[in-house]
Formats: C-alpha cells, structure tokens, sequence
C-alpha cells in the first residue's frame, strides 16, 4: 500500500481491522525479539545464577540512558505522524531527517557517559559482588554500539508514523536470528571462537543491533519505504532541534528517572539476595512475552491515534484508545492466569534450582497478577506521547515508580522482613496507577494537536 492509501485507512477504515493490520507485524516482531530473550536467558541459565542475573542487573543502567534517545524519538514519531495525518509530507520527511541526525549526535555522547560512569553505578546499585564483574563487562559492550541502538530507534519508530509495521518486522528476523546464531557460539566458544560467556552474550546483541541500523539507514536515504531523507533534510536544524526538546526531553527524562528508578528497584530486590533477583529476571522475560502482544497493539494504536488527531479527528482516536484498553486488558489477563497457574514448570524451563523456583511462586502471586492494569497504564501514557502532552506522560510514569512503586515495595519488604512483600508493592503501584492514568486519559486534555499547518 502507498502512504496515501495507508493514511485513508487509518482515517477511515474500520478501526479493528486496521488496529490489528499495523499491530499484527509489531507483535511478530516483539514475539521475536522476546523470544531471543529467552534463549538469551536459557543460554545464561546453563552457566549459572550469576551469568543469568548480569543482564538483568545491567539493563536498568543501561535502559536509563537508552531512555534518552526513545524520548527523542517519541517526540519525532508525534511530530511525524501528526504531519502525515494533516497531510504535509514535506514537513514529515524534514522532521524525520532532523530526528535522525539528533539521535546520532547525541548517542555519541551517551555511549561515553555510560561507559565511564557504568562502575560507579553497579555499584551503588548494590549489585552482589560474584554478580558485578559478569554485570560490569556485559554494559561496556553494550554502550559500544549505542549509537546503533539509537538511530535504529529513530527508524523504527519513524516507520510505525508511516503505517509501516513490516519493515521493522522482517529487520527484526534478521537481526534476532543472527543474535540467537552467535550467542551460544560466543558464550560457550564453539568452533573457532573463544568462550566469552556472558560478554559473548553482549557482543552478540551489539553486533546484530548495529547491522540492524545499518539496513534502516540504507532504506531512509534510499527512499525506498516511506521516507527519504535528502542532504539538506539531515542538516542540522536547530529550530526543529528545539522543537524536539521541548516535546522529547520531558519523555526523556520522564523514561530516564523511570529507568533509574528500576535501578533502585533492582537494589531492593538484591537485598533478599541472588535467588530473589534471579527470580524476578526471569518473570521479567516472562511479562515481556505478554507484553510482545500488548504493547504491539498499542504501538499500532499510536500510529492511528496520531495521524487522525493531525487530521483533527480526535472523536475517532478517542474510540480507538478505549478498544486497545479492553483488547489489552484481556490478553493480559489471560496470559498471566497461564503463567500463574503453572509457574512452576514455566519458570523451571530456564533454570533447575529449587530456591529459584519456590521465590518466583511468589513473585507470580503478589507481582504478576497486576500486570493486565499496567496494560491500560501503558495504552493512555502511549495516547499522551504521541499527542505530544509528553509532560503528562512523564508526571504519570514518575507517580507509578517514585510515587508508588518504590516507596510500597520498600515498605511493605521492610513490614514482612521477606522478598513478597516487595512483589506485592509491586502489584499495588499498578493497579493504583492504571486507575489514575484513565481518570487522566478521560479529561481529554490530549484531544489537540502538536503541528502547525
């Protein structure tokens, strides 16, 4: 399909049908890379508990700094997509342009920051001293190829503002079938390669992640899905540049502090130990699965709910926000009866020690059943960033983690003088949180738009 007739579809057609055309290839892709997680996980599992538990210990580290540049590209997505819904491609493929050039500048900078400040931070983590050196070595790879990471964002999401979900999919395939070859050639050493374990398990998703942005870039300046981007489109262009501040830095932030909040979370849990924190990293890649469907719909939502409120029609995108609640709520509910019902061989899949096994029980009954409320938490903050109220997104991620979170799990852990009490923190920060976010989503003060004619 052309950009003109994906647009008249996503204004006109009807909504499920269309919701569920861009989210089918958003969810293969997520299921994809979900499922590499596992594998990646599985992998880890067979060297140990600390090999499993260094990704998991790292990823808010990394994910806080990463946040910057999804910030970024959320502000470059509302902006994009709302162009196209109003029907100004030109302003669409300069905004597009200044976006990408943004995320490359500033990655650069990123990837040192992370590198030099990645000790300091495991440590006041308090990550446990046989888990930290496996941690240490696994971000200093990853923060390599952050710039990779940060404009193969940019590209993904400048396909989701164009109604195209496949590229990015069949991208995914490939990358995640490369990372899911080398991993455990790299971690176990096989054939010519040396053993590297868990910075084999890094070198992996760094190198397909970079190819993976390499094959995007080819297609923006080529043209050939969409958007091109022209030389002059990539020139640096300070006034877009400020636009994109004013919406991405609160997103930015917003996502940082959140990440970094994790990281805080990850030092609570690691106080009742290795075992605790291994059982939360595999529920972690568990929810991930779920949330491959979940968030698939709702990232094809964001596609729809911006291109009709560029074209002004904000009734519509109300409707199709109030269908991915529900549709997520159920998905979600569905899949964690599943997962809580038979944790014990689910979990047992990835590692074969009974103290792992008997905390993720735990994190399943008090953690997990909350997970189908997150779903509506997640849909109205995705409805805020693309409409560009990025502020409000931000005040309503900070609430749930800083405001609720946080200060729950350490309470409550403290009260019981045992792990659940942490998860059971965890739970109430998301069904508090999902209830505040639609009181929020229903005074429709994100019913206008970003762009100017």
């Amino acid at each position: 399909m052309s950009l003109e007739d994906v647009r008249e579809d996503i204004l006109n057609g009807p909504v499920e049908r269309t919701l569920f055309r861009l989210a089918g290839p958003l969810i293969v892709s997520n299921m994809v890379q979900v499922l590499y997680n596992l594998i990646d996980t599985f992998w880890l599992g067979k060297l140990g508990r600390e090999e499993l538990s260094a990704p998991g210990a790292s990823w808010p580290f990394i994910a806080t700094l990463m946040s910057i540049g999804i910030g970024f590209a959320v502000a470059g997505f509302a902006f994009v997509t709302q162009y196209i819904g109003a029907k100004n491609f030109k302003r669409a493929n300069r905004s597009a342009g200044a976006l990408y050039s943004l995320s490359l500048l500033f990655s650069v900078g990123v990837a040192v920051v992370g590198s030099l400040l990645a000790p300091t931070v495991l440590r006041l983590m308090d990550v446990s001293p046989d888990v930290y050196p496996y941690a240490l070595r696994y971000t200093l790879v990853i923060f390599i190829g952050i710039p990779f990471a940060f404009t193969y964002f940019a590209f993904t999401f400048l396909m989701r503002a164009v109604g195209d979900t496949r590229t990015p999919m069949w991208i995914s395939f490939f990358t995640v079938g490369l990372n899911m070859l080398l991993d455990p050639v790299l971690i176990f050493g096989i054939g010519p390669f040396p053993e590297l374990g868990v910075v084999g398990a890094a070198i992996a998703t760094m190198f397909s992640n970079s190819v993976g942005s390499l094959i995007g870039a080819y297609y923006l300046i080529t043209g050939r899905k969409g958007i091109k981007f022209t030389r002059e489109d990539l020139k640096p262009d300070w006034e877009f540049y400020r636009k994109i501040f004013r919406i991405g830095l609160p997103s930015a932030v917003g996502q940082s502090l959140n990440s970094f909040g994790f990281m805080v979370l990850t030092r609570i849990i690691f106080q009742f130990g290795t075992v605790a924190f291994a059982a939360y990293a595999i529920a972690n890649r568990l929810t991930n699965f779920m949330f491959a469907i979940a968030n698939g719909i709702a990232q094809a939502m964001g596609t729809m709910v911006g291109q009709n409120i560029g074209a002004g029609r904000f009734d519509r995108a109300k409707r199709i926000a109030e269908r991915t609640m529900l549709l997520n709520f159920g998905i979600l509910t569905a899949g964690t009866v599943l997962i809580v019902t038979f944790n014990e061989p689910i979990f047992g899949a990835f590692i074969k020690d009974d103290a792992v096994l008997h905390e993720a029980s735990l994190v399943a009954k008090y953690f997990l059943t909350s997970l189908p409320f997150f779903g509506i938490f997640s849909v109205v903050t995705n409805v805020f960033q693309t409409a560009g109220k990025t502020r409000v997104s931000m005040t309503l991620g900070l609430i749930r983690l800083w405001g609720l979170r946080i200060p729950l799990s350490y309470i409550l852990g403290w009260i019981v003088s045992a792990s659940w009490g942490v998860y059971l923190g965890m739970g109430l920060s998301n069904i508090l949180s999902a209830f505040l976010a639609l009181i929020w989503f229903l005074k429709g003060s994100w019913m206008e738009r970003l762009i100017e004619e």
